[in-house]
């Protein structure tokens, strides 16, 4: 009796030990006006979805200048009542911090511009340099402060904040923390191209692999590079599809805004790449890196250990080339 109890303690101890196989579970959808995908690994079959849903449903509340009825469009509209919540706030500091890294280039009060411009939700004008000068009054990061209670000043009523450079790679770390918290270890998620790795794709055995797109190639999708990716995130830039055409001149408007000059900026520099700790701090330099020249870009990076990039640009006889930092060039899959 006593050996075929010792024996079904072996079984019992060999069915707990035994490797529990991986669950891939995978969400997609739409939301921040683009499309997201989120693969999380676990041992079991998981459902997040609400969970994910209100993560996008709480910054939209907080931050999109595309709902009449969010904080920051009553913030823009001129409600300086508005107590603003701990992501807004987060989003303002990490602005902060890159509009000093960038010397300004960084600059989401640019709102009146994007919207001047056709690349908001208000109302697009006929601009001429008169124009853009009387608008470039309502831009400038150092005329608006987030005060101790949470509100906001500015110096002139039309400041229009604009956070899209930064508030989609925060959804994705804000999504992160969400999966942190419930203990999944390995995740990959994207949201509009921005991307957050977690710990190794366990279906593969590998590091999750991310394609950066050709900005060359405007029909389709052709990938430039493949990185491998973990722990991480990596935010891209370029102006091969955000872009409007004047249908009267056939002038070519592209999405960045040089909020120096309040010009769009159609420049040698064609997509940018960004590899960081946090997807907001990566989209918003892939954003800056668009903006700015490419020495000044170097410039940028050089005091700033802490970042990845891969930047293709053309040169002056209009050939491409890539340059890369060291960190970005090991993660490339050859």
């Amino acid at each position: 009796m006593k050996s075929r109890l010792l024996f079904l303690g072996w079984v019992v101890l060999f069915f707990n030990c035994a490797p529990k196989e991986n669950v891939k579970n995978q969400t997609w959808g739409n939301a921040l006006g683009t499309t997201y995908s989120i693969i999380y690994i676990a041992d079991e079959e998981l459902d997040y979805q609400q969970e994910i849903d209100s993560v996008f449903q709480v910054l939209n509340q907080s931050m999109s200048t595309y709902i009449p009825t969010s904080d920051i469009s009553k913030i823009n509209d001129g409600d300086s009542s508005i107590v603003v919540d701990a992501m807004f706030k987060e989003v303002f500091d990490i602005s902060s911090e890159v509009y000093k890294a960038s010397n300004g280039y960084f600059d989401p009060t640019i709102g009146v511009l994007a919207n001047a411009w056709g690349f908001g939700p208000g109302e697009q004008i006929e601009l001429d340099s008169l124009r853009v000068d009387s608008l470039l009054s309502y831009v400038g990061w150092d005329k608006v402060q987030l005060n101790k209670d949470n509100t906001l000043t500015k110096a002139h009523p039309s400041i229009r904040f604009d956070f899209n450079a930064v508030a989609k790679g925060y959804a994705i770390d804000r999504l992160g923390a969400l999966l942190d918290e419930k203990g999944i270890e390995n995740y990959l998620v994207e949201v509009g191209g921005e991307v957050l790795a977690r710990g190794t794709n366990l279906d593969s055995g590998k590091q999750w692999s991310v394609g950066i797109d050709d900005p060359q190639v405007e029909t389709g999708r052709q990938l430039k590079q493949i990185v491998s990716l973990k722990n991480v995130a990596m935010a891209s830039s370029g102006n091969y599809r955000k872009f409007r055409v004047d249908p009267e001149t056939g002038e070519k408007y592209v999405h960045t805004i040089n909020p120096k000059t309040g010009y769009t900026k159609n420049s040698n520099v064609l997509a940018t790449s960004v590899v960081a700790k946090t997807c907001a701090v990566a989209d918003a330099y892939a954003t800056t890196f668009m903006a700015l020249d490419l020495e000044d870009s170097k410039q940028v990076l050089e005091g700033h250990d802490e970042l990845e990039a891969y930047i293709i640009y053309l040169d002056e006889n209009g050939v491409t080339q890539e340059f890369f930092t060291p960190g970005f060039e090991a993660l490339i899959k050859n």
